[in-house]
């Protein structure tokens, strides 16, 4: 007969909490970049995007004579980014409750406030990437114009182009902002397409407020720096430094306070499963 071997080994050693590795804020920025791009309406909204995209530089390159300078072919490429792309911030960043993987984030990483400065790196990262396509297609769109309709080439890039690419990053972070604030896709999403048409539209009207505005519609606040090319350079508080001004306290109402108000509700709220 065999003899069975009832000797029971001794139990795993618990790892401490100490010998287990921190998640890098690295890793988290990477986690968290993979969500943008990972999810299906993250996808399709790129795609929309691109599809946006091409339909203008196809319209503005083939009405007309074609004589389209670079730079306008830029700010047609970057309009529907600034449009569409923080949807894909709102996205990422109400992704742990629309997903319901709130407690397992917050499990793996239970210090929140990384967690949303790693949205919002993300959230800048992705702007400055894809506004850096936008100039690729602005680019392949003129020398197509130039090559094929006989357009004069211009390729100067005065600090317009600069200047939207400060607002596409600013654009980004009012859509980690709003979906933080809100927790809430949906909610997020409406709000922040239907807040600043509300706000526009009563600013119509509301003429007395003509010099409020500026220094609260963030739209108002950035035309200057999209569509003069001079502004940028304009640094003194007796020209250019009003407008820079008005740019900082819009960006505070709609970057600031809904990021202060999503910063709370992240930190101090209870995680639940669903």
């Amino acid at each position: 007969m065999t003899t069975v071997d009832r000797t029971l080994s001794p139990p795993p050693t618990l790892t401490s909490r100490s010998d287990v590795p921190a998640v890098t804020f690295g890793r988290l920025v990477l986690v968290e970049w993979r969500k943008q791009l990972d999810t299906r309406a993250g996808r399709w909204l790129l795609i929309v995007i691109a599809a946006v995209t091409a339909a203008v530089m196809l319209v503005m390159g083939a009405v007309g004579d074609g004589n389209v300078p670079f730079e306008a072919f830029l700010i047609g490429s970057s309009t529907p980014l600034a449009m569409l792309l923080p949807i894909v911030a709102i996205l990422a960043a109400t992704s742990e409750w629309s997903q319901r993987t709130a407690l397992t984030t917050f499990t793996l990483e239970p210090r929140r406030l990384r967690v949303i400065w790693a949205k919002a790196v993300t959230a800048v990262g992705s702007g400055v990437a894809f506004y850096v396509v936008a100039v690729g297609i602005a680019a392949l769109a003129h020398l197509w114009v130039v090559t094929f309709r006989d357009a004069t080439p211009d390729w100067s890039m005065g600090t317009v182009t600069w200047g939207t690419l400060v607002m596409v990053a600013i654009w980004m972070l009012s859509g980690v902002a709003f979906g933080l604030a809100f927790l809430s896709t949906p909610t997020a999403i409406v709000t922040y397409l239907v807040l600043p048409v509300v706000v526009s539209t009563v600013a119509v009207f509301v003429t007395a407020w003509a010099d409020v505005w500026p220094w609260i519609d963030l739209s108002t606040a950035s035309a200057p720096l999209m569509t003069d090319p001079a502004m940028a350079a304009q640094l003194d508080l007796s020209s250019g430094g009003e407008m820079w001004a008005q740019i900082a306290t819009s960006t505070l109402v709609w970057v600031g306070i809904p990021l202060a108000v999503g910063i709370a509700r992240v930190t101090r709220g209870e995680i639940k499963t669903a």
